[in-house]
């Protein structure tokens, strides 16, 4: 089991929390994995509108310029061809969605990766509360520099514990997003330096997890850790 320590919001120690190994394990890191649900993620925020006309939305008379033959010129039949100036674009791009499916357990494995790379790197960060009594930017970025926030942060709160103060709070500092625990997303955490959870949202997300690793590794770790505590 690894061990982190629950901190306030004045950057003070008052307790400890036991994370599973067989989430936030080095060894759970998977970087392919974590590319794969970048890639998805960015995809479906692609607009896809880009468009060039095709033949019947150019412009321009069908009517053929001059006769096939006899006046020593290329053959042409309108002035909407593609090979002249203004003419429609041949195969050019239409709009479209770049979103496709991503199988859940690959999102759930991403995010495990996600949550065990933060946590080695040392940026992973669990409070007790995100609370305040009053919903002002400045506490807020107090409590962060307490907390050794010094770039950009991710705040992630249970979703039955949110509260407006919360909400309203942090909706104003730069660099740093509020999301809920059953909402965090892989591209998330990577894309944010620090990842600071509060006690109630990391042991959600972490049954959550729990319930939906896979079997096998289960196992695995399960048998780790009994064969770590006969040495």
């Amino acid at each position: 089991m690894a061990n982190v320590d629950v901190l306030n919001l004045n950057g003070e120690k008052v307790g400890t929390l036991e994370l599973a190994d067989a989430l936030f394990g080095p060894d759970q890191v998977n970087e392919a994995l974590l590319w794969e649900a970048v890639k998805h993620y960015r995809a479906s925020l692609r607009q896809g509108t880009a468009a060039t006309k095709s033949r019947t939305e150019v412009s321009g008379s069908g009517k053929k310029l001059w006769k096939q033959k006899g006046t020593g010129r290329a053959r042409i039949g309108s002035v909407r061809s593609p090979l002249w100036r203004h003419g429609y674009t041949v195969h050019g791009p239409q709009p479209r969605s770049y979103e496709y499916a991503f199988p859940r357990k690959k999102l759930l494995g991403a995010l495990r990766s996600a949550l065990a790379s933060k946590l080695a790197d040392g940026k992973l960060t669990v409070v007790d509360t995100l609370d305040l009594k009053e919903a002002k930017s400045k506490l807020y970025r107090a409590a962060l520099d307490k907390l050794g926030v010094t770039r950009t942060a991710l705040l992630v709160e249970n979703f039955k514990t949110l509260t407006d103060a919360l909400r309203l709070g942090t909706r104003n500092l730069a660099g740093v997003e509020l999301v809920l625990n059953n909402e965090v997303h892989p591209y998330d955490l990577l894309r944010y330096e620090r990842a600071i959870f509060s006690t109630a949202a990391i042991e959600q997300l972490t049954e959550m997890l729990e319930k939906n690793a896979p079997k096998r590794k289960a196992a695995a770790a399960a048998k780790l850790a009994a064969q770590t505590e006969a040495a």
